[in-house]
């Protein structure tokens, strides 16, 4: 009788401890960098921000979002990550920490999410890291950073697509990545003559070449231990986090990342207010900029010429100055 009883209880405790973790949010960790650039570009901290602040405003998707500055010192924090966001300039977030998200990736499965400049490691760190983590990674020589307009187009089918409203921004969007062959093509958008404002500091052949043909700013990939990363180019104008279709799909990648299905309308979210967007942003004393909601003339302009390399390289030469 008492090994009965016994079984018994031990069958309960199995199913409270599956109740419990079941009703437990998953943990979703923002670091962000440094203020750079100037206001209302880079904002980091403000994006971040906004985009917890939007994850954990809802109740459908069970998650609980923190935002971190920096590398933590305290790297327990990560421990119980299911994603970690990187939103931040080049590798000066991750550069503190190669071998504890390494970690947390083989053997914990943390879904790895780096937006931005986040994506631009050295070719090694992207061999040896991104290419694994997240699935691609800007590579110097091959990738370039135009600004243009893109008209993002969701992957049909995947439920990153969710509750995605249509999406037309400029932005630094970063194009011809350096990809995993598994990597999916979770946003594109295809580069035109018409739809470039301009060639921005790094333009090469890869750049010139990549005219008209479809680009993924939006990636993942879903490793060979089942967990996932993902990529995104955009990020650059903080103003863009105001679009409703920008927002969601990045939003809905984020969770995606974090291993958490998405609901068939997406992540729940909000309208951005003008002064919501404003909230955390960077000082830059009496420079600061006030960030307005986004309108048709943000995407409006006169199209840049598309340079060949040389060109380009010409026309970032400064004239000599002569001596006295």
């Amino acid at each position: 009788m008492n090994k009965y009883i016994l079984f018994f209880l031990f069958g309960c405790i199995s199913i409270f401890a599956s109740l419990a973790s079941y009703g437990e949010n998953a943990k979703i960790v923002f670091l962000y960098g440094a203020k750079s650039h100037a206001s209302g570009d880079h904002e980091f901290q403000a994006g971040s921000h906004l985009l917890a602040k939007h994850l954990n405003a809802q109740s459908e998707v069970k998650v609980n979002a923190i935002v971190h500055s920096g590398w933590p010192e305290e790297e327990t924090i990560l421990d119980d990550a299911k994603a970690i966001v990187i939103y931040a300039d080049g590798t000066k977030v991750i550069g503190h920490g190669w071998d504890k998200m390494d970690e947390l990736v083989r053997k914990n499965k943390v879904g790895v999410v780096f937006m931005h400049y986040a994506v631009h490691p050295s070719v090694e760190q992207g061999e040896k890291y991104y290419l694994p983590w997240i699935g691609g990674f800007f590579k110097n020589g091959v990738s370039v950073n135009p600004f243009w307009r893109a008209k993002i187009k969701p992957m049909k089918g995947h439920e990153t697509a969710r509750g995605v409203a249509p999406i037309d921004a400029v932005d630094e969007f970063y194009f011809n990545i350096h990809y995993h062959p598994e990597a999916l093509p979770l946003g594109t958008a295809t580069p035109t003559e018409k739809n470039l404002l301009r060639v921005n500091n790094v333009w090469n052949r890869g750049g010139f070449l990549s005219k008209g043909k479809s680009q993924s700013l939006l990636w993942g990939i879903v490793r060979d231990n089942g967990g996932r990363g993902v990529g995104f180019t955009g990020g650059h104008h903080h103003r863009n986090w105001a679009l409703d279709g920008y927002r969601q799909l990045v939003l809905n990648a984020i969770v995606w990342a974090a291993g958490i299905e998405i609901p068939k309308h997406g992540v729940p979210t909000y309208k951005v207010t003008e002064d919501e967007l404003n909230e955390n942003l960077d000082d830059y004393g009496d420079r600061t900029n006030w960030i307005k909601l986004p309108t048709l003339a943000d995407i409006t302009f006169e199209p840049g010429p598309w340079m060949t390399p040389e060109e380009h390289a010409a026309s970032r030469k400064r004239p000599k100055q002569k001596k006295k």
